[in-house]
């Protein structure tokens, strides 16, 4: 059964029967964790690199944000069983979308803030479809833990 991953939203399960996806991962970043001895894993689909702590507080989703939103989705993640050592990560998005001047690179500043993120924790990416100027599809099989993308010129998936 697909599960939808929404923009600024995450999801976290530990059924097999499970395929997490999320759309239009332009200049947002997608983010695919799974550990394949518990059989757990989840998908974030964040938009900027960090908000203000009010931001949260005054009801923005905390998964719109990098800083927020990944150590929520590890966090998650540990509570079903995963163990970070086991975690396999892999990542799509940070395209260059609508800002053909690189005035804002917003995909760039969320594949940085994601990198140092997961640089300060240990957290080796094992896996990456980032950067360039497209839009991609990301989805996890949780009953096998792979990860497929595709962009709308591809005839077909390629697995991460």
């Amino acid at each position: 059964m697909n599960v939808i991953v929404g923009v600024a939203d995450c999801q976290v399960t530990d059924d097999p029967a499970n395929v997490l996806v999320t759309y239009a991962l332009g200049s947002c970043v997608g983010v695919a964790i799974y550990d394949p001895v518990a059989k757990v894993g989840g998908m974030l689909h964040f938009m900027l690199p960090s908000g203000s702590a009010d931001a949260v507080q005054n009801g923005k989703s905390p998964f719109m944000f990098a800083d927020s939103g990944i150590p929520l989705l590890f966090r998650s993640a540990y509570e079903k069983g995963a163990q970070k050592g086991r975690l396999r990560v892999k990542v799509a998005g940070g395209s260059q979308i609508m800002d053909a001047e690189g005035v804002f690179n917003i995909g760039q500043r969320n594949c940085l803030a994601m990198k140092k993120i997961f640089w300060k924790a240990g957290v080796i990416v094992h896996a990456e479809d980032t950067g360039g100027s497209k839009p991609r599809t990301m989805r996890l099989e949780m009953g096998t833990g792979r990860v497929f993308i595709k962009s709308p010129d591809a005839s077909e998936e390629k697995e991460l």
